[in-house]
């Protein structure tokens, strides 16, 4: 054993030995082979028709507007603080029942809005939401 001395053994294999990946390989091969048809085996029945319709029957939204004045408008309309009342009664009794859209101003007093959503709830109304402009 001498320092300096170069053998062919000592070299650095710079080959991939391909023997061990065609073997897994040949294996996965083989593994899919047998369980392809295995897989594709189904029981054959036959599955009872019927005919169906799509029911667009989406519920309608109303808009509440209060204005900075404390001014009720249904869907757009001017209204007083008793037929809003009778509305919210009516939209109630509807089926499906309406989604109500609150839209206060931001210069009303909180008061006018809380009237307006204790009115929805007692009258019955299940889905109550509120409109507002994102922050710029």
């Amino acid at each position: 054993m001498a320092f300096g001395t170069t053998d062919d053994t000592d070299e650095v294999m710079n080959e991939i030995n391909m023997t061990p990946l065609v073997d897994v390989m040949l294996v996965l091969l083989i593994i899919f082979i047998i369980t392809v048809p295995v897989m594709k085996h189904a029981v054959n029945i036959e599955l009872p028709r019927a005919s169906n319709q799509v029911l667009d029957a989406k519920p309608q939204s109303i808009r509440l507007s209060v204005d900075a004045s404390g001014q009720y408008f249904w869907n757009e309309t001017p209204t007083s603080d008793e037929a809003v009342m009778q509305q919210l009664k009516t939209a109630a009794a509807q089926s499906p029942q309406p989604e109500l859209h609150i839209r206060g101003d931001k210069a009303v007093r909180y008061e006018r809005v809380a009237q307006a959503m204790a009115a929805a709830q007692q009258a019955g109304l299940k889905k109550i939401g509120f409109i507002t402009e994102p922050q710029r």
